[in-house]
């Protein structure tokens, strides 16, 4: 970008002020903006949790999630079998799962048998599996009232 703030390929941009970004003037609440910064996440924490939730943000996964929830373990066909999938679709969920550290495995004879991590957090349940759902389902209701 030229001093004038025009980038190379001819886009005007406002100048950057303070180190606070394009188009930013001076905070209106200097300590409350320093108080959030303070308590925001690092960019490396905040892309390792989108990571993560583009991991749920997937309806097989999410689902299988939630089956664990309500039961305490169970084998890739039940679970395929509760959720109307395919095995091969339950096990390429639960194998993205395992890996973030969702769920865990374990073998009883010849069967893996899948449960939610043991430090799985409660409040992700309830938010991400109770709470987020009957929103949407709150939200798609008042979308069917409209006109």
């Amino acid at each position: 970008m030229s001093a004038a703030g025009t980038s190379r390929a001819g886009q005007r941009h406002a100048p950057d002020r303070a180190g606070l970004g394009a188009g930013a003037g001076p905070a209106a609440s200097p300590d409350r903006v320093a108080e959030v910064r303070d308590r925001l996440p690092t960019a490396e924490d905040a892309a390792r949790l989108a990571s993560l939730l583009s991991i749920m943000a997937e309806p097989v996964r999410l689902r299988l999630l939630y089956a664990l929830d309500l039961s305490e373990e169970l084998r890739v066909g039940d679970l395929a079998l509760a959720l109307g999938a395919s095995e091969d679709q339950a096990t390429y969920g639960l194998r993205l799962l395992r890996t973030a550290g969702l769920v865990t495995a374990r073998k009883q004879g010849r069967s893996v048998l899948y449960r939610l991590a043991e430090d799985f957090p409660e409040p992700l349940r309830e938010h991400c599996l109770r709470q987020l759902i009957d929103l949407t389902r709150h939200a798609a209701d008042r979308d069917d009232v409209q006109p």
